[in-house]
C-alpha cells in the first residue's frame, strides 16, 4: 500500500524496517480511506515510522506507547539529527502524524488507550455518576454534558469532596468569586450546572435539601434585547455565498438551507441521519433538546439541496450520519460547533458584518421570517420546537407593521 506514496526502494525498505514496519502499509490504507491528501500522507508515513525507530531505541515495544512516550518523541522532534528524519523535526505534520498513528494502533489493538486512562482517573467518581444519571434521565448532548460536569468538579475541587460539610455561604462564595473573574454568559451556564448538581447531590441525601436554593441568580432579562437576524437580502447573498459544485460547497448550502428555513440548532444538524429524511413524505425527522423527536415539512429548495450534496457526499464507514467534514478525516461533525463554524465561513465570504456569527443567527432569521410572511406566533412556536409560547414571543418585538398598529402616540411636551 505504501506503494502508492513511494517509489524508491531504499524508502520503501526502510518504512517497513523496524517496529512500525508491519503496521505501515495498513496505517496508508487507512489514510488513504480517510481522503488525506498525498503529501499529508506522506508526512504521516514518515513520522509513524520515526516514531518506531525512537521507541526502538528506548527499548520499549508499541504495545508501551502512552502519552508520556508520545510526549518525549515530540520533544525529541525538537533537536532531531537522525539519519532518516528527513528534516522535518519541526512542526505541524510530524506531532500530528504520530498521533494519528498512536490511535490507528489503539484501533488495532496495539495500544491501550491510555489516554482515555488519564482523562477517566482525573474526574472524581462523583462527577462520573452524576454525568452518567444526567445523560440518562436528562438525555443531554455530549457539549452540554461536558459543560455540566465541568463545573460540578470545579465545585468539588474548591469546596471538597465532603458535600456533606458544604453549606449555603460556600456555595455562594464560590460562585461570586467566579462571578468576578469571567462574563456574564459564562456565571450563568455555571450556575445553571451547580443548581443541577447539587439538586442530583440533594436527591442521593448527600446533602442539605435546601442547599440549591444558596446558589443566586443574576439579572437577566431575556425579551430586553432584539433577536439578531439577517435580512430577506443577506441571506439570500449568504446562501449564494455556497455556489459551487464542490462536496464542500453543496454541503454548506444544505446546510445553510435546514439552519434557515426550517430553524434548525446548530446540534440538530450536526446529528441528522440520511434515514431521518422521509422522501416520499416530504418530511425531516429531528431530535432536539432532550431526545424530543418531531417532524417538520421539508420543504423543496432543501430537499433538492440535500440530493445534489449526497450524489457526491465522500463514502466513509460511518454511513448513518447525514453530513461529513469536508477535509480529512472524512467523518461527522464532533458536535454542533462544527456547524457554526461552516455558518461563519460562509458570512465572511459573503462580506456580512452581523455581531452574531453562528448557527443561532439561522435559526433567529427563520422566525422572523415566518413573522414577516404572518405566520402566527403558536405555529412558529412548533416550528421552532418551544415548550413555551413565551419564548416564541421573543420574537414579536421584530414585527414592526403590527407594533405600529397598538403603539399610542407620544404626549407633546409644553416647553
Amino acid at each position: 500500500m505504501i506503494e502508492n506514496y513511494f517509489s524508491a526502494s531504499k524508502a520503501l525498505a526502510r518504512l517497513r524496517a523496524g517496529i512500525s514496519g508491519p503496521h505501515i502499509d495498513d496505517f496508508a490504507g487507512a489514510l488513504e480511506k480517510q481522503g488525506y491528501a498525498h503529501s499529508t500522507a506522506i508526512r504521516y508515513l514518515r513520522a509513524a515510522a520515526h516514531l518506531g525507530c525512537f521507541v526502538q531505541r528506548k527499548g520499549c515495544t508499541l504495545a508501551d506507547v502512552d502519552r508520556r512516550l508520545l510526549d518525549a518523541f515530540i520533544r525529541h522532534l525538537q533537536h532531531c539529527r537522525c539519519p532518516h528524519s528527513n528534516d522535518e523535526r519541526t512542526g505541524f505534520h510530524p506531532s500530528c502524524g504520530v498521533k494519528l498513528f498512536y490511535r490507528h494502533l489503539v484501533q488495532r489493538g496495539v495500544c491501550r488507550n491510555h489516554q482515555d486512562d488519564e482523562v477517566g482517573n482525573n474526574e472524581p467518581a462523583l462527577v462520573t455518576a452524576f454525568s452518567d444519571w444526567f445523560q440518562v434521565h436528562r438525555g443531554v448532548t455530549q457539549p452540554t454534558l461536558r459543560q455540566y460536569t465541568r463545573g460540578a468538579a470545579e465545585l468539588l475541587h474548591v469546596l471538597g469532596e465532603d458535600v456533606s460539610q458544604w453549606n449555603a455561604q460556600a456555595v455562594r462564595a464560590f460562585l461570586l468569586d467566579r462571578a468576578s473573574k469571567c462574563g456574564t454568559e459564562t456565571t450563568q451556564k455555571l450556575i445553571t450546572a451547580m443548581r443541577a448538581f447539587l439538586r442530583y447531590l440533594i436527591y442521593r441525601g448527600e446533602a442539605r435539601d435546601d442547599l440549591d436554593l444558596a446558589v443566586p441568580a443574576i439579572a437577566h432579562w431575556r425579551l430586553a434585547t432584539l433577536p439578531q437576524c439577517l435580512s430577506a437580502q443577506e441571506l439570500e447573498r449568504l446562501i449564494a455565498a455556497c455556489d459551487g459544485t464542490t462536496p464542500g460547497r453543496l454541503r454548506d448550502r444544505a446546510i445553510l438551507l435546514l439552519l434557515s428555513r426550517l430553524g434548525l440548532r446548530a446540534g440538530d444538524v450536526a446529528q441528522l441521519r440520511i434515514t431521518d429524511i422521509n422522501w416520499k413524505a416530504g418530511t425531516v425527522q429531528v431530535t432536539g433538546k432532550g431526545r424530543r423527536q418531531v417532524r417538520l415539512p421539508l420543504p423543496q429548495d432543501v430537499g433538492d439541496a440535500l440530493l445534489r450534496y449526497m450524489k457526491c457526499r465522500p463514502q466513509v464507514d460511518d454511513a448513518s450520519r447525514l453530513f461529513l467534514r469536508s477535509i480529512a478525516p472524512f467523518k461527522p461533525f464532533a458536535s454542533g460547533d462544527g456547524v457554526s463554524t461552516v455558518v461563519k465561513h460562509a458570512l465572511r465570504r459573503a462580506g456580512i458584518e452581523s455581531q452574531a456569527k453562528g448557527a443561532h443567527l439561522l435559526r433567529h432569521t427563520a422566525a422572523t421570517e415566518m413573522l414577516r410572511h404572518g405566520v402566527p406566533l403558536d405555529k412558529i412556536g412548533l416550528v421552532l420546537r418551544h415548550r413555551s409560547i413565551d419564548m416564541t414571543a421573543y420574537y414579536a418585538k421584530v414585527d414592526f407593521a403590527l407594533l405600529r398598529q397598538v403603539a399610542q402616540p407620544w404626549p407633546e411636551v409644553n416647553s
